[in-house]
């Protein structure tokens, strides 16, 4: 696993975070970073980052979820309620732009009937506001709980770009799952299914991808399929 990519490097304190969280059988272990980052900046010029807050499942009371909990604390210091987040973003700066970093593709549905993550994120962008316009992920959401993940086709539907950031995806689902019954069931079914739907990469991860170096051999071995 490389660590040289600024994202990857994101994740990996999304990771930190998550690994605060308590095991429970009933969600998965999720850590969230919001950041404002220089609109002029290539999406790999980071230098200029400013980390505004961040959030973990269970952080605060209830059954929150990582971005629920990342929100809540930027507006708590901003003495808001977590519902009116969006007035107190610095999102309004044409010079920078928000960013959100999680470890895991933010949910767009809850059994519980709260707000799914998604539509927090999306409502940053509420009354014409610039909010959010990206989110990294390291993984997609598995269906342990919900069937069928809609956070990405969400995502697209509100114009807010998304890109899956690879790398550490078994040590982001070891720890998303861990208070499971069937925790390494979970992860192995996971690690199976992920990547190989094509239209569950954003463009710029599809790009990303066709830019590898290939193996020579295994270019060779689909050559005789």
């Amino acid at each position: 696993m490389t660590t040289s990519s600024p994202h990857v490097r994101y994740i990996s304190e999304c990771l930190k975070l998550a690994e605060k969280s308590p095991p429970r059988p009933t969600n998965f272990r999720v850590g969230a970073i919001l950041l404002s980052r220089k609109a002029s900046s290539s999406d790999d010029a980071t230098q200029d980052d400013q980390i505004l807050s961040t959030g973990y499942t269970m952080e605060l009371t209830g059954n929150t979820h990582a971005e629920q909990c990342c929100f809540s604390n930027y507006a708590a210091v901003h003495s808001v309620p977590e519902d009116r987040v969006a007035e107190v973003l610095p999102s309004s700066d044409p010079d920078r732009k928000l960013v959100m970093y999680v470890t895991m593709e933010p949910c767009g549905k809850r059994l519980s009937g709260n707000a799914p993550c998604v539509q927090r994120i999306i409502n940053t962008r509420s009354d014409g506001r610039g909010g959010i316009q990206k989110v990294y992920f390291g993984v997609k959401e598995p269906g342990t709980f919900v069937e069928g993940s809609e956070g990405c086709k969400m995502l697209d539907a509100a114009g807010i770009e998304w890109e899956v950031v690879r790398g550490l995806e078994k040590e982001i689902l070891s720890v998303a799952t861990a208070g499971h019954e069937n925790s390494e069931e979970e992860v192995k079914a996971a690690l199976a299914d992920y990547g190989t739907n094509v239209d569950d990469i954003s463009p710029e991860e599809r790009q990303r991808q066709e830019q590898q170096p290939r193996n020579p051999k295994k270019r060779m071995m689909e050559g005789l399929i």
